[in-house]
């Protein structure tokens, strides 16, 4: 079955940087364009960054252009998010999911906060 695995949360200061995986398995992986969602509380979930199957195209919410970048390594079966000059209002579960599927991980936390 389709299972998507996100890691690297936690609590950083504002100005920090921190990568989130995403591990894949139980699809082409290579064959899916991937997105990553947060949601921040009290909000619905919010699309910020998405790459293409074989990691050429990219795109990004005007929240997160500039500081944030979606990665992927095929061979992996892995995406990433590099977040960087992370401020207060990043903080919020982060989602990984395969586009055009309703596949989503479960979340992982980012808290930023001094």
């Amino acid at each position: 079955q389709v299972q998507l695995v996100e890691s690297g949360g936690g609590l950083v200061q504002p100005g920090a940087s921190l990568t989130l995986t995403c591990v894949a398995s139980g699809f082409p992986f290579r064959d899916s364009g991937m997105s990553w969602y947060r949601q921040r509380p009290g909000e619905g979930r919010e699309l910020i960054a998405q790459i293409g199957n074989m990691g050429h195209n990219s795109d990004y919410s005007d929240s997160v252009k500039d500081r944030f970048l979606i990665l992927r390594n095929n061979g992996l079966n892995t995406l990433y998010l590099q977040m960087n000059n992370l401020k207060p209002e990043d903080t919020a579960v982060y989602f990984c999911k395969r586009n055009q599927y309703q596949q989503w991980g479960r979340g992982i936390q980012v808290t930023v906060s001094s």
